[in-house]
């Protein structure tokens, strides 16, 4: 009996690890739905099975299956690490670095064929 009962915590404790809280961008309003923009695809805050980057203003981009930086031009985040192609890519722990150079298989394979020349 407590085999199964320390069975059903850790499930609810491992569901309720992937819920979390993300501010809206800076300069976006909380008012409620806005009018879609046309051309461009719906763009989600976050992704249920990956966790945004902490601290820093994202938005997920599904078609390259990442979270992309909103002040940082070319640079992403998925599953604790930022990747950032600046005539290569690179990879780093933090946004702030240090970066280390990174080949392809190193970078979540859409995303690398979003920059593939």
């Amino acid at each position: 009996m407590n085999r199964l009962i320390s069975a059903a915590v850790a499930a609810t404790l491992l569901s309720l690890a992937g819920c979390t809280l993300h501010s809206p961008a800076p300069g976006t309003s909380t008012g409620g739905p806005s009018a879609p923009t046309t051309g461009s695809p719906p763009v989600a805050k976050s992704h249920p099975r990956f966790a945004p980057p902490p601290g820093v203003s994202s938005h997920w981009n599904n078609a390259l299956g990442v979270y992309e930086i909103d002040s940082e031009r070319n640079t992403y985040y998925r599953e604790r690490t930022f990747y950032r192609w600046q005539d290569g890519w690179s990879w780093a722990g933090t946004l702030q670095g240090p970066w280390e150079p990174v080949d392809s298989t190193g970078v979540p394979p859409q995303l690398y064929r979003h920059h593939a020349q």
